[in-house]
């Protein structure tokens, strides 16, 4: 598995996202929070995953998009090292729980915890 984040790898479709809340498993590594969802792909991909950042505790757009753009860093470069020989098709969607705006040190920490987590739940 390479270390891109394609389109194709990208969580768009909005039923399969609510279909994630109502029958979802979650896994938490503060300040992340994973939602997963078993499910079937027609495009051949294993895993879409897809990132969100609440408005409540991030009025400024210019603050969520950084902080997402740090979580897909550092899901992009995880990504490889636990999911190289991944077979089962996941749907996951990844939320900042925090109040704070984090570093990358400490995003990539915890994405490290929670992609750790999730392969233990997953296999």
């Amino acid at each position: 598995m390479d270390t891109s984040y394609s389109n194709k790898e990208k969580l768009k479709s909005k039923k399969l996202i609510e279909k994630m809340f109502v029958e979802g498993r979650s896994i938490s590594a503060f300040p992340l929070r994973l939602v997963y969802l078993k499910t079937h792909f027609n495009d051949g991909v294993t895993i879409k995953t897809g990132v969100s950042v609440s408005k409540r505790h991030f009025k400024s757009a210019i603050d969520r998009n950084r902080i997402k753009r740090l979580m897909r860093e550092a899901y992009r470069l995880n990504k490889p090292i636990y999911f190289n020989n991944f077979s089962t098709q996941c749907a996951f969607m990844i939320l900042y729980i925090g109040n704070e705006k984090p570093t990358f040190e400490e995003v990539d920490k915890a994405m490290k915890q929670l992609l750790e987590k999730v392969l233990k739940k997953v296999s």
